[in-house]
């Protein structure tokens, strides 16, 4: 009632606050804004620390910020995948600051936008803020971060079939040398494989959101996938990414000066792309868990290790 409905109507925003400035965030251990028990006031946790790429967290209506930090004063048993909790924060608290919005490639969103924030002893009640419990912030970042990754895919499968658009129409529109662009050996070769490898990654991703939709069905709805779910996963967002990437780039290409120019959307699309093999998790991390997997489902492997 207080958050899910109004998100779903769209009246709220939210935003997600994981990265930090001072540490290599791909390895959410190293996450070290504190969580700490009040000194006084029992139930309360304190919550101190910078974050940045906060997206969403300049839109007008974000109300709620889902916070990602490292307990301090917990069990020291505990193991280092148990040590951070997400929380459900109010934007309108005491102690929290925006510091100043972040740009990509020099656009900056507006007014979704990407923000550093700042959280200085910001005061909740631990029964309503802390996400599936003390300790779970891994898990509940991986039930977020998994469809967060496929969406991202989609909407660049959606960027680059624009692009491709584009890039036909101005081939068409387009004479050098005594030639229409679009009857190039060059064009067209460009053309059929940015088809082809388009394609591919939409297929990539089709098959990504069936084995999410199958480990779901087979362990439960919100549950972290399987195995050969985030493997599938991991290359989908490494894939589609950079095939986005080279589909804009030949588009700009064949656009010349005014691929790069704000005439056209084709550089603020590519500087979104680009991005997004770094945001959700970079290219050599998903990589990993690729090999990773591959490796452990090897009988070869296996004898290896006795």
């Amino acid at each position: 009632e207080l958050w899910l409905k109004p998100l779903l109507d769209g009246s709220i925003r939210s935003c997600f606050a994981m990265t930090e400035p001072n540490v290599a965030s791909s390895d959410a251990t190293n996450i070290q804004a504190k969580i700490t028990r009040h000194p006084v006031k029992t139930g309360v946790l304190v919550v101190s620390g910078t974050k940045w790429w906060t997206s969403g967290a300049l839109d007008p209506r974000c109300a709620v910020i889902l916070f990602l930090g490292k307990h301090v004063d917990e069990s020291a048993t505990d193991t280092k995948y148990s040590k951070h909790s997400i929380l459900i924060i109010p934007m309108h608290l005491k102690g929290i600051k925006v510091k100043r919005a972040l740009h990509v490639y020099g656009y900056d969103d507006a007014p979704h936008g990407h923000a550093e924030v700042e959280f200085s002893g910001v005061e909740v009640n631990e029964k309503d803020a802390v996400l599936l419990g003390i300790g779970r912030g891994f898990e509940a970042a991986q039930r977020r971060l998994g469809p967060g990754r496929i969406h991202h895919c989609m909407r660049l499968l959606g960027m680059a079939e624009r692009a491709l658009c584009e890039m036909k129409i101005r081939a068409c529109q387009r004479s050098a040398f005594g030639k229409l662009v679009a009857h190039t050996d060059r064009f067209e070769e460009n053309l059929a494989q940015c088809r082809m490898r388009l394609d591919q990654a939409r297929l990539l991703t089709l098959s990504a959101a069936h084995g999410m939709d199958t480990s779901e069905k087979c362990n439960g709805s919100g549950t972290v996938l399987d195995p050969s779910a985030r493997k599938i996963l991991a290359m989908t967002k490494v894939v589609v990414p950079n095939v986005a990437c080279e589909v804009i780039d030949i588009a700009i290409q064949t656009h010349g000066a005014l691929g790069v120019s704000q005439d056209r959307i084709l550089a603020h699309m590519w500087a979104s792309a680009r991005s997004l093999r770094l945001a959700d998790g970079p290219d050599v991390v998903h990589e990993q868990v690729i090999a990773k997997t591959e490796l452990n489902a090897s009988p070869f492997y296996n004898l290896s290790k006795l």
